[in-house]
């Protein structure tokens, strides 16, 4: 095998990277730019409770079956395919005036944004060296907040202007992906990969070319991994997509505060989110990683608590909102991206984060069906629920993960400079 040229890592996390910025983006995008779609084309209320359902449900599945396509078929033609698929489906978004083409579009867009991201952060992974793995991986976190902010900027804009607007949101996010599928010709396919691909066909046993079907996941040394990060994401990314779903309506209905207040105080506190994710960054390939995600976790646990404790006033709920951004960049997906990527051998390592992530994805949906019926019974009872399961989540990610861990890409990565020995002696020969 000839060695190639491998682009900067820091250059790959950044346009790898960039599928947590569409992800963020294309959401926000779709919730919003389908309410502009309700008056400007006659959209009805059932087609936007279909059309953000398959949303949700296309992220998840794309992401099971994305993932499970990268270990089997490489990484560069997966993320290169779902960045075309958003550039199709995102052009149907903004010129269909029909619901069967706004239903083919956000189903291309949700399947290409939930496959994308196990891949791209494997690829990630697979590009990093074990001084800068953890902090590429983070920086996706902070494209993910950034996809948020530059679409919530872009929709105060063009809000009001009708059919266009609305256009002009899904076209933001269909110019990114074009972008992307661009500038992601030049990343050639992970080494990583190619290696272990190359000795699962000659039979070679080695750990990452023999352990890469599903099952795999479910037994031996990657069962409790598996397990503990299914359910750390799933029950720390219900409590928090709950709170952003709902957290509007508790804001205005029980704690009494305007709508216009809420999004103010989130927004001044975005920049603490992002701190919280540069801080993370600095620390997670440092021997301080438990520690600062130990801190992280009273954080976005009590955070969450807090309205609880002090009666839904507007204290405790600024309180809630301070608490969660400094705990979720400390403690939430940041870290789960880095022990998914450290726990997993390179042909099982993006079937592992598809699982993941999907899993949580439709746990989220599930949650969504009920939450107004607890909301019913009274937001104490909510908020109880979303505490105790976040503590829960981080209490099983600090039990698996608390020791000295072990790393897939030690081994595999002295593995790489072996294969590369030889080609260069092979070619002196």
């Amino acid at each position: 095998m000839n060695k190639m040229t491998q682009p900067n890592p820091w250059y790959v996390g950044v346009v790898s990277g960039m599928a947590s910025y569409i992800d963020s983006a294309a959401i926000v995008s779709n919730g919003t730019a389908l309410v502009i779609y309700q008056k400007a084309i006659g959209t009805t209320s059932s087609e936007i409770g279909i059309l953000s359902g398959i949303l949700t449900l296309s992220i998840a599945l794309g992401a099971f079956f994305g993932g499970r396509m990268g270990d089997c078929f490489g990484r560069r033609k997966v993320f290169i395919a779902t960045m075309a698929m958003i550039v199709i489906g995102t052009l149907l978004l903004a010129f269909g005036k029909i619901f069967p083409l706004l239903f083919v579009g956000t189903l291309l867009v949700g399947l290409a944004t939930g496959a994308d991201l196990p891949v791209s952060l494997a690829t990630i992974a697979e590009a990093a060296t074990e001084k800068n793995r953890g902090k590429i991986i983070g920086l996706s976190n902070l494209l993910w907040t950034l996809g948020i902010g530059t679409t919530m900027a872009i929709s105060a804009v063009v809000g009001g202007w009708g059919a266009l607007g609305a256009q002009i949101m899904y076209l933001h996010v269909g110019i990114v992906a074009a972008t992307l599928l661009i500038l992601r010709w030049s990343i050639p396919e992970s080494e990583m990969w190619l290696i272990a691909r190359d000795e699962r066909r000659r039979g070679v046993s080695t750990v990452r070319a023999q352990k890469a079907a599903f099952k795999d996941l479910l037994r031996g040394k990657y069962i409790w991994p598996f397990i503990a990060l299914c359910l750390f994401y799933s029950f720390t990314n219900l409590a928090a997509n709950t709170g952003g779903q709902f957290g509007t309506y508790v804001a205005v209905n029980v704690v009494g505060i305007t709508v216009e207040k809420n999004s103010l105080w989130n927004l001044l506190l975005m920049p603490v989110g992002v701190l919280s994710g540069l801080l993370f960054m600095k620390v997670v390939d440092t021997s301080k990683r438990m520690f600062v995600y130990v801190i992280g976790a009273f954080f976005f646990a009590g955070g969450f608590f807090m309205p609880v404790l002090l009666s839904f006033s507007p204290l405790s709920w600024f309180c809630c909102l301070l608490f969660t951004a400094i705990g979720s960049g400390l403690a939430f997906e940041g870290i789960m991206k880095v022990w998914s990527q450290e726990s997993f051998p390179t042909m099982l390592r993006s079937t592992a984060q598809g699982a993941i992530v999907g899993l949580s994805r439709l746990s989220c949906g599930v949650l969504a069906f009920v939450t107004p019926v607890l909301l019913d019974a009274g937001p104490v009872v909510l908020y109880t629920i979303l505490s105790s399961i976040v503590a829960f989540g981080l209490f099983v990610g600090w039990l698996c993960f608390r020791g000295q861990q072990r790393n897939e890409f030690s081994h595999e990565a002295s593995a790489v400079h072996e294969v590369q020995h030889a080609d260069l002696h092979q070619v002196k020969g």
